[in-house]
């Protein structure tokens, strides 16, 4: 039986089941989050070479494209679902939309189908998706005083996901091609059953649901006068963002933030290739691999700074690391030693804007219209590093890699007047209260 708001028996609320609660709740994102980002690691690995293969080099970078935009439009119609039933359907639509879009990718390589495999990616996108809302969802149950830690839990799960995926995909590829399957589609063949065996975990396990829940709680008649207007849509939702500075700035944390990383790291590896030599790969290999540990592995730490410290400062370290990084990667050179540390810090400060952004922006608005807000947050996000993508290329075509970190840092400077102009009112708030 779908479990829904109105289903929850009141019996429920009480503090300690909603902790026994969200303790189990955790446990299993974070499985489900480890389980998908093997999968969506794994696909996305091979996914350009696919492209590549089936319709040349100057069409595999739109292979990506397919993914990312996939990846950000279907996070309107998952947010809706879940505003509407819960996390669980909304979830499920995800790791279903993935699936298919993994069977089809295999279908495109064993047809060699271009128009098949951009289909497939775009779908395969759902994964990501589902990825991305896990963070969200550890955050239903959450007291206020640990939202960050335990969003910041299931992207440190993420971790496993992005550093096995890729070195699954040969053994997959090769296992595919023993089994009949054509190059290159083993990986996907396994994105199939991560997909599916996280979105099983999800429709078996995830129960309560952890949003439904929250919204039991928040209509006991205690926190009767804390409820949110009614569901209204993404406008509505929309327009409360635009009402609420702390949602703004949220919102503003995570899509800057994930554009500048996005940007930079995208041309990182062609940097490195105008002058390395036989090693390029393995030089790649070691500089995306600390880039990327430094995304997720210091999670852990960020989600406890954002609790301990307050998520507008969190913002302005992560906002102070990337530009850091920039200053850093854009002066450089061609050393693959300072261009590593570049996009360490890189990712450190994409960590800081996405764990404390994702957690001022849902708890800036109302429980009714908060996953319409955290779906339209995905859809901006995503839409804006496909753009970043594209676009750092042509500046690179025509500029440079140092001109490309410039531009990257001037893009973070409006984000960082927007958090101290906050955290100006916030505190001149608190010692007004004080006096």
């Amino acid at each position: 039986m779908l479990i829904t708001e109105e289903s929850v028996p009141s019996t429920v609320v009480d503090s300690r089941r909603l902790a026994r609660v969200q303790r189990r709740t955790l446990g299993l994102l974070s499985a489900t989050q480890i389980v998908g980002g093997v999968g969506v690691a794994t696909g996305i690995t091979v996914g350009a070479l696919l492209a590549a293969r089936l319709g040349g080099t100057a069409v595999s970078g739109f292979g990506q494209s397919a993914f990312v935009v996939g990846s950000a439009l279907l996070a309107l119609p998952v947010a809706r679902l879940m505003r509407a039933r819960g996390r669980r359907p909304g979830l499920l639509l995800a790791y279903v939309a993935g699936t298919v879009g993994a069977v089809l990718v295999v279908a495109a390589a064993a047809r060699s189908s271009l128009p098949l495999l951009f289909l497939g990616l775009f779908l395969f996108g759902g994964g990501s998706t589902a990825n991305l809302q896990v963070r969200y969802s550890a955050m239903d149950l959450a007291p206020a005083d640990r939202r960050g830690r335990h969003l910041s839990i299931v992207v440190w799960a993420s971790t496993v996901g992005a550093v096995a995926g890729p070195n699954l995909a040969p053994w997959a590829d090769e296992v595919g091609r023993d089994h009949g399957a054509a190059g290159l589609a083993g990986p996907f063949g396994l994105s199939v059953v991560a997909f599916a065996v996280a979105g099983l975990l999800v429709w078996a396990l995830l129960r309560p649901d952890p949003l439904a829940l929250a919204r039991a709680v928040a209509r006991t008649p205690e926190n009767e006068r804390t409820v949110s207007a009614p569901r209204r849509g993404f406008g509505a939702a929309l327009r409360e963002v635009a009402a609420a500075p702390r949602a703004r700035l949220g919102l503003a944390a995570v899509t800057v933030g994930h554009t500048v990383m996005i940007a930079v790291m995208t041309m990182t590896p062609v940097r490195i290739g105008e002058q390395a030599h036989g090693d390029v790969l393995r030089i790649v290999g070691i500089v995306l691999s600390v880039h990327i540990a430094g995304m997720y592995g210091i999670s852990l730490i960020t989600g406890w700074l954002t609790d301990r410290i307050g998520r507008i400062a969190v913002i302005l370290g992560g906002v102070g690391l990337q530009l850091a990084a920039c200053a850093v990667a854009g002066t450089a050179g061609h050393d693959p030693v300072l261009l590593g540390i570049g996009l360490t810090l890189l990712g450190m400060g994409w960590s800081g804007t996405m764990v404390a952004g994702s957690t001022l922006l849902s708890e800036s608005v109302g429980d009714d219209n908060r996953p319409a807000v955290q779906g339209v947050s995905d859809l901006i996000m995503g839409m804006s590093g496909a753009l970043a993508g594209a676009l750092s290329g042509l500046v690179l075509t025509w500029s440079s890699y140092p001109t490309l970190t410039l531009l990257a840092a001037l893009l973070l400077v409006p984000l960082l007047a927007a958090a101290v102009r906050l955290l100006r009112v916030h505190e001149g708030a608190m010692s007004g209260a004080t006096d």
